[in-house]
């Protein structure tokens, strides 16, 4: 097992993955203008928010490599997810906020290849292998990415960022019946939400959703201030701010949607 990739495995038909959770920089600490700049826009205490998936008997997959180094939810040809609207690389050169990341060159061909070898090919190789595993033991099974964002990113969006971010890619990823089901717990939620908005779901949902192969996938992408303080200016000093899961007000919410993921999924095995 790679010291930098957890899984944590569970019988359950829903495996959780954090690709974007990571704070470290690996070898290429040094290269970067800043520590701090380059840990920023990390999908901060996912791993805390969804402490209560294992007791569901998820299966996690978590990578604790920073996005800045090579961002794991990025199409490995370099092609972009939105075209024509702002973006981060397949190894990103600048933060959400448009901030340089590197003191002098930014990475070449060759080290965008050395990066997706030692992390990228093997963090998918474990969401294939737990997929095909669960697979073997369940009819269908569901995928659910998991992500957060600052509320405010006027670079990436507009206003703010609803709550709930649900990214099916336009209905293709899964199940009717699995996306209105989640649908249907954010807006009873009190909270604002959106499917397919901004966020319509990343390359793993993209490239895993087949339900016609029974893997169903799902992105669900959060604004931060469900579970963190956002200060309006951040610095070293503020940022990140403490996560504290039980007073999150998303909490609840988060686990009816787990909960409908698993019952999705073991639906099919029923007579």
């Amino acid at each position: 097992m790679k010291d930098w990739l957890e899984i944590i495995r569970g019988d359950a038909p829903l495996i959780v993955s954090f690709p974007h959770g990571g704070t470290e920089l690996a070898d290429v600490e040094s290269a970067f203008r800043s520590p701090w700049l380059a840990r920023r826009d990390a999908d901060w205490w996912m791993d805390r928010l969804y402490g209560f998936a294992r007791e569901l008997g998820a299966t996690m997959v978590r990578s604790r490599i920073s996005r800045s180094v090579i961002d794991l939810n990025r199409d490995p040809s370099g092609a972009s997810l939105y075209p024509g609207q702002a973006t981060t690389e397949l190894c990103p050169t600048t933060t959400f906020d448009g901030d340089p990341l590197y003191v002098g060159a930014t990475p070449d061909e060759a080290e965008i290849t050395r990066r997706r070898e030692a992390w990228f090919a093997p963090y998918h190789a474990a969401l294939e292998e737990e997929i095909a595993r669960l697979r073997a033991r369940h009819p269908r099974i569901v995928l659910y990415d998991a992500h957060s964002i600052r509320s405010h990113v006027p670079r990436l969006f507009d206003g703010e960022l609803p709550q709930f971010n649900i990214g099916t890619n336009g209905g293709v990823t899964c199940d009717p019946a699995l996306e209105r089901a989640v649908t249907d717990i954010c807006a009873n939620s009190g909270m604002s939400h959106v499917l397919n908005g901004r966020f319509r779901g990343g390359w793993t949902t993209r490239h895993y959703g087949r339900p016609e192969k029974g893997v169903h996938a799902i992105q669900m992408e959060l604004a931060m201030r469900g579970y963190m303080d956002e200060p309006d200016v951040l610095d070293e000093a503020n940022w990140p701010t403490a996560c504290d899961p039980a007073r999150a007000p998303v909490t609840p919410t988060l686990i009816q949607i787990l909960k409908a993921c698993v019952a999705f999924a073991e639906q099919e095995a029923k007579p």
